[in-house]
C-alpha cells in the first residue's frame, strides 16, 4: 500500500534535506584532503567512532534485524563502499565531474527497482528519468567529455553511484529492519571498508599529529554532518519507491555543482546550467508525485509485503 501523505511529504522533505547535506559534502572533504588525509583514512576516523557507538543500537534491535541478517550484512558492505568510494573520487577529482558520474545511480535505481522490486515504471517516472539523463547529457557536454580514458577518481564515482543505487534497493526490500539498524550498519560498513584498504595501502598517508581542532572536526564530520545525512537519507529511501527516492536525491548534484562553482572555484558554462534545470524539474516532477506506481500487496523479491 502507498505510505500515508503524511509520511509521503515527510520523506520527500528529509531526503531534500539529505541531499543538500550529501550536496555540500564535498566542502570538508577538501578541506581533509588538504590536510594530508587519503579517502580511506578519513573514511574509517569519520565513520570508525560512529560505528563503534552504534554496536549498542544494533545490540538493542537484534531481534527486530536477526532475521534479515545476511541483507543488514550486504546493506552495511554495499552502502560502505558507496561512501568510502565517493569521498576518495571527491578527494581525486574535480566535484562536478565526479557528481555527474555519480549521478548516474538514478538510472540503476530505477531498473533495479523494476527487476529486483517489481516497481513499474509508469509515464511519470519515464519524463523525470528522461529529464535527469538530458540533463546529465547537456551537463558533461555530450561524448566529449569522455574522449580520454576513464581516470580512478572516475572509476570510483561510477562504482559509487552502483553501490548507492543498490544500497536504496535494499533498503527499499527490508522495510521490517529499524531504520537505526540501517543506519549504523552502513557506517560500519564504512569504517570496515575503509579498515581493508588502509591496512592493505602499501604506504599509509600521513597526517601528522592532528591538533584539537582537526581531530574535533573530523568527529563533527563522521556523529553530526554524516550522520544527520545517512539517518534522513535511511528513512526517505524506506518509506518512497525505490526510483522516486532516487531521483529526489538528484537535488543534490544540484547543490554540489552550484555550490563548487560558487565557492570551490570550478567553472559552470552555459549548456550545465541548462542540464542542472533539467535535473532540478526532474526532482521536483517526482517530489509531487503522491501516487504509488507499484501495484497494492505485490511482494517484493526478499519476500516482504511493501510498507
Amino acid at each position: 500500500m502507498p505510505p500515508a501523505p503524511d509520511v509521503a511529504r515527510r520523506a520527500v522533505a528529509l531526503l531534500f534535506l539529505s541531499a543538500t547535506l550529501w550536496g555540500l559534502s564535498w566542502w570538508p572533504v577538501k578541506e581533509f584532503a588538504a590536510l594530508g588525509l587519503s579517502g580511506p583514512t578519513l573514511s574509517l576516523l569519520s565513520y570508525g567512532p560512529a560505528a563503534l557507538c552504534g554496536l549498542y543500537v544494533l545490540g538493542r534491535q537484534y531481534q527486530a534485524w536477526r532475521a534479515r541478517a545476511g541483507m543488514v550484512l550486504l546493506l552495511a558492505l554495499v552502502g560502505g563502499w558507496a561512501n568510502v568510494a565517493f569521498v576518495t573520487a571527491i578527494m581525486q577529482g574535480e566535484v562536478v565531474r565526479v557528481m555527474l558520474l555519480f549521478y548516474l545511480s538514478p538510472v540503476w535505481s530505477v531498473l533495479g527497482g523494476r527487476i529486483f522490486l517489481g516497481e513499474r515504471i509508469g509515464p511519470r517516472r519515464v519524463l523525470a528519468v528522461a529529464l535527469a539523463l538530458c540533463g546529465l547529457w547537456f551537463v558533461i557536454g555530450g561524448t566529449e567529455a569522455f574522449q580520454t580514458a576513464l581516470s580512478a577518481s572516475d572509476w570510483l564515482a561510477l562504482s559509487s553511484g552502483l553501490a548507492f543505487a543498490g544500497n536504496n534497493l535494499i533498503a527499499r526490500a527490508t522495510p521490517g529492519v529499524p531504520m537505526a539498524s540501517k543506519t549504523v550498519a552502513v557506517f560500519m560498513g564504512g569504517a570496515l571498508v575503509a579498515a581493508v584498504i588502509v591496512i592493505l595501502q602499501p604506504q599509509a598517508p600521513s597526517w601528522g599529529t592532528p591538533g584539537v581542532g582537526q581531530t574535533l572536526a573530523v568527529l563533527f564530520y563522521g556523529f553530526v554532518w554524516l550522520g544527520l545525512a545517512m539517518l534522513t537519507w535511511q528513512y526517505g529511501v524506506t518509506h518512497l519507491e525505490t526510483g522516486r527516492a532516487a531521483v529526489i536525491l538528484l537535488t543534490e548534484l544540484v547543490v554540489a555543482v552550484a555550490s563548487a562553482v560558487l565557492f570551490g572555484g570550478e567553472t559552470l558554462l552555459p549548456r550545465m546550467v541548462l542540464g542542472a534545470l533539467l535535473i532540478g524539474a526532474a526532482a521536483l516532477l517526482e517530489a509531487t508525485d503522491n501516487a504509488e506506481l507499484a501495484p497494492a500487496g505485490q511482494r517484493i523479491a526478499t519476500g516482504e509485503s511493501r510498507p
